[in-house]
């Protein structure tokens, strides 16, 4: 059985197509394989960036196979009220723990717990990583592969007339279930995501943009080319760093303010006396030392080159 992730690495950039023909569903495969493949990344020092994309003409990931969603409703057979059902994630988060009783709680009628549970495993791993993912979004991006490029750090979207991104579940009765009722807030405000998410309603590449789903909006043609250099210039950030600054963002914005700054003000006293950051501010400090008085212009061009990541090695520790 063929994979459906096509990975290609050049420098510091792993490229990951999404490939499961003819419609590119998502799969519990496909979670599977992408869970394994970050939980590898963990020990590769090599990679500083990932670059998510669909394999399939003008398709991300058009949304999570829901036939397969339907194969594990059904073999639960019964709708347990919300108390029951955060009481079975409960017991199930317990079990996991234990390889037999993974295994087999994978074999029995709940094993749709296990999947929901890999999807959040996988999305989170992917924040608390201290590699750069960027979202390469080439097409239709609904329900989970909406939350896949949502649980990506960057996201670049190509000007596609066909393309969408939104998570429309509620118009087959269901509720986004990869995080999606969590990250889609934080990025465009509760207001506007419940409307959303109410109406199932997916926007087009220009109104993501302008919500601020995504961050850049690019011609097809320029997609690759521009993930691909948005990845390559961040992969040569310090992997510290890059750990650090995606904690502080996505655990201490989701706390009280001086929690928050706690944990920042923590994260800075650790990565300040790395080896890396000593190594570029003394670098800078001598560069300016030397320049004396300089001009707008030249200010810009060194920052330009400390920003592109060539001014100093950030990498090596």
């Amino acid at each position: 059985m063929s994979s459906q992730l096509i990975v290609q690495r050049e420098g510091r950039v792993m490229t990951v197509r999404l490939s499961n023909p003819p419609r590119n569903f998502m799969t519990n495969r496909m979670v599977v394989e992408l869970l394994e493949l970050v939980r590898d990344l963990r020990r590769e020092r090599s990679v500083g960036a990932v670059v998510l994309t669909g394999a399939v003409d003008r398709v991300f990931i058009t949304h999570f196979d829901v036939a397969e969603i339907l194969r594990g409703s059904e073999a639960v057979g019964v709708a347990a009220p919300a108390p029951a059902a955060r009481g079975l994630l409960r017991v199930a988060g317990a079990l996991r723990r234990l390889p037999a009783a993974r295994r087999a709680l994978e074999r029995s009628p709940a094993a749709g717990v296990e999947d929901l549970q890999r999807i959040h495993e996988l999305f989170t791993a992917m924040n608390r990583s201290d590699k750069v993912f960027v979202a390469a979004i080439n097409g239709l991006a609904m329900g989970g592969g909406c939350e896949l490029a949502l649980a990506c750090d960057v996201r670049i979207m190509a000007a596609e007339p066909s393309a969408r991104i939104g998570l429309p579940e509620t118009t087959l009765g269901l509720m986004p279930g990869g995080g999606g009722t969590q990250r889609l807030p934080r990025m465009v405000g509760s207001a506007r995501a419940l409307e959303m998410m109410l109406e199932g309603r997916v926007l087009d590449a220009e109104e993501a943009e302008r919500y601020g789903m995504v961050h850049r909006v690019v011609a097809p043609e320029r997609l690759l080319e521009e993930a691909g250099a948005t990845a390559a210039r961040l992969a040569r950030r310090s992997p510290a760093t890059v750990a650090a600054v995606k904690r502080a963002v996505y655990d201490g914005s989701t706390r009280p303010l001086p929690a928050g700054l706690h944990l920042e003000r923590a994260a800075f006293l650790a990565i300040a006396a790395r080896p890396a950051a000593v190594r570029a501010m003394r670098a800078y400090v001598e560069e300016v030392e030397r320049a004396g008085e300089v001009s707008p212009e030249e200010a810009g061009a060194t920052l330009a080159r400390y920003r592109a990541g060539e001014a100093v090695d950030l990498v090596s520790e």
